[in-house]
């Protein structure tokens, strides 16, 4: 036997070695651990037995041109009985265990679980307990759909078996419902891997009700890459699997102001109540005389404190209250006419003002506005999946979200799912106790996720 003889049967013994190793380790993934800034990134790698957790391909290569049997396809599988009872279990243990905000390790880990769990590769933590998972190629486009994960400090009112276990704590703005939408979509998704022409990012985010966890996921580079974004919220004014959204600002930006007043004398507070009291009035002039009646703006005092005595005046008095619009040169406008107007009006009766708009707590939010383009996409997607009966282009809301910090990084729609059901008591407002969800709209958000992502995907390329 020559030496190139013996060469090849070494590579042989050596590739045959090599192949049995990999089939006797039963690791579902590789992790690589950064010590010094605590990532974990986690990849999948193939590995035996796997079918049941791991979705199966499924979709038609006709797929790679959108067609009705595309979208048809995303609905059957959102629909199918086992993966809406998954989603109910995932949303019922998320609803049970509410977590405040950058405080969510325990359903950051029930999603990473879950990820895990159907093979897909992911970032953690962003913003403490954030995380930042994708699907497809891992090339080029980058669309992104973002979940927020935080509750209230609420306590449930809500009789039922699966009622929040902790006191004082609840999910009362639809949060776990999002998670599991996002996740469902997960789901669908991985099984169409096959089909996505680029790569979608799901942000799992924390503290959307306090914080502003959108900007920390943004400085931790949530969007890195990433050229387009969308979420959903639940709405209690669209009935169940209804979407509803519009182009342009969609949410007010919202911000609070607080002020103490006091007397520039020493021991002279005579005309404190009467100088906080003239600047309450003067406050309400701004809206009122100087924005355009086409602009819907807001400037409300909602809390006024000089004391409880009777027979005393008060050294101090501490106005506090919020203002919102719709556009930023609107919402900075009130910033600067709130700042004014307090400083000047109790000055006028020989007092100073200091104010804080806490800045530093991140308690400013800027309006939500949706790209015409991005929301044009929505609205097609939406209707070719779901039919014409089931979009709504709804009216601006003066309620505030932090996703409008992404909105103003990359073209982004901003969107709700109805979840209107007087039959089950899916009526009450959000943020309160009474707060409830129809669970029918679960497999509805997952599928309109899923369909949003992969079809902008899919018309980048066409």
């Amino acid at each position: 036997m020559d030496c190139l003889q013996k060469l090849n049967l070494v590579f042989i013994s050596l590739a045959i070695t090599i192949v049995s190793l990999i089939i006797a380790t039963d690791l579902p993934f590789i992790e690589v651990n950064f010590p010094n800034n605590n990532i974990l990134l986690r990849t999948t790698t193939p590995v035996k037995n796997q079918s049941s957790s791991i979705p199966s391909r499924v979709g038609s290569d006709e797929c790679r041109l959108w067609t009705q049997v595309c979208s048809n396809e995303i609905l059957r599988l959102a629909h199918e009985p086992e993966n809406v009872a998954w989603l109910k279990r995932v949303r019922r243990t998320i609803h049970e265990n509410p977590e405040l905000a950058f405080e969510e390790y325990e359903t950051s880990r029930l999603v990473r679980t879950e990820l895990d769990r159907l093979g897909i590769r992911y970032k953690y933590p962003l913003a403490k307990t954030g995380i930042r998972a994708w699907i497809g190629s891992g090339g080029p486009p980058f669309v992104a759909v973002r979940a927020d994960m935080d509750a209230l400090p609420i306590q449930e009112a809500v009789e039922w078996k699966y009622k929040s276990k902790v006191a004082g704590k609840m999910h009362a703005c639809g949060h776990d419902a999002h998670v599991t939408m996002l996740l469902g979509a997960a789901q669908i998704l991985k099984s169409r891997e096959h089909l996505l022409k680029g790569t979608v990012v799901l942000l799992f985010q924390p503290a959307e009700e306090a914080g502003n966890g959108a900007k920390k996921m943004i400085e931790d580079g949530a969007l890195d890459d990433v050229e387009a974004i969308f979420a959903v919220h639940v709405s209690h004014e669209h009935p169940t699997g209804v979407i509803g959204s519009r182009s342009g600002p969609l949410l007010a930006g919202c911000g609070f102001f607080r002020v103490i007043i006091t007397s520039k004398e020493t021991g002279s507070s005579a005309n404190l109540i009467i100088a906080a009291s003239s600047a309450v009035i003067s406050l309400q002039g701004i809206v009122s005389r100087e924005a355009s009646p086409l602009d819907a703006q807001v400037v409300s005092v909602t809390s006024f404190d000089g004391g409880h005595s009777l027979d005393a005046v008060p050294d101090t008095v501490v106005l506090g209250g919020t203002f919102r619009a719709f556009s930023n040169s609107s919402f900075y406008y009130l910033m600067k006419r709130i700042r004014e107007v307090l400083v000047e009006q109790v000055g006028v009766f020989g007092c100073t003002a200091t104010l804080n708009f806490f800045e530093e707590q991140n308690a400013i939010y800027p309006p939500t506005t949706n790209d015409d383009g991005m929301y044009t996409h929505l609205k097609k997607v939406t209707v070719d999946l779901l039919g014409d009966n089931h979009f709504a282009v709804t009216p601006q809301v003066m309620g505030a979200e932090d996703f409008a910090f992404y909105s103003e990084v990359i073209p982004a729609a901003f969107y709700f799912i109805g979840i209107r059901n007087e039959e089950l008591g899916s009526v009450h407002i959000g943020h309160s106790p009474h707060f409830m969800i129809d669970e029918d709209s679960l497999p509805v958000g997952a599928a309109v996720h899923a369909a949003v992502a992969e079809r902008y995907l899919n018309d980048k390329h066409s």
